[in-house]
């Protein structure tokens, strides 16, 4: 076999795995039935519109805030050069983990796990996006246009809504509900890379 033969060979075989440029190395959700109140609840959940903007009480929320946003601006700067891309992304993941009742740390150590932070990752099972939403969330609790889940509000508020009601199956525990979102709940290797990328986002207001 030639070297150029070789080669698109194992390029082929490389995207067929998954590890091509755009793909993601995470699993998907599976799909399962829901009750008609989670179904309506979760579709109130992702229709309900917003703008990302983020509201505060008083200026020390605000400053806390900003500060934030810069330090983690600083941490994406290797993954995503353009500043003003890197601001919405993190005022978006900002406000729809806040929405969710959910850390913003995790949703950010979620996204590194699941697509790299790639917003057009696509994974072998099909999921979307920075959250790898699977498609069929788009049918069961959304308008059905699965080519959304592009979009970046709607796929960290698809990721979050989910997210949120499996953490609520499963009684508050983050490890079972994260290995429910990644399809493989009981397992320890998703939760736990999900929560090592989580230190890596921490963040602690100096004293």
């Amino acid at each position: 076999m030639s070297r150029g033969r070789r080669h698109m060979l194992v390029a082929g075989l490389a995207l067929f795995a998954g590890l091509g440029p755009g793909s993601a190395r995470a699993g998907g959700q599976l799909e399962e039935p829901l009750a008609d109140a989670v179904r309506t609840a979760l579709s109130s959940a992702v229709s309900n519109g917003r703008p990302p903007r983020p509201g505060f009480n008083n200026i020390e929320e605000r400053l806390a805030y900003l500060r934030w946003l810069g330090a983690m601006s600083q941490r994406l700067l290797r993954r995503n050069a353009e500043h003003l891309t890197r601001v919405e992304f993190l005022e978006t993941v900002w406000y729809e983990s806040r929405r969710a009742g959910l850390d913003s740390s995790l949703v950010l150590g979620l996204i590194e796990v699941e697509s790299g932070f790639r917003k057009f990752a696509v994974s072998v099972a099909g999921a979307r996006g920075y959250m790898q939403v699977m498609p069929f969330w788009a049918r069961s609790i959304g308008d059905g246009d699965a080519s959304r889940l592009f979009h970046l509000q709607t796929n960290l508020r698809f990721g979050c809504v989910i997210l949120r009601h499996y953490l609520d199956r499963e009684r508050g525990d983050l490890f079972l509900a994260l290995g429910r979102y990644n399809g493989s709940r009981g397992r320890a290797e998703y939760p736990s890379a999900v929560f090592g990328a989580r230190k890596r986002w921490d963040y602690q207001e100096k004293a």
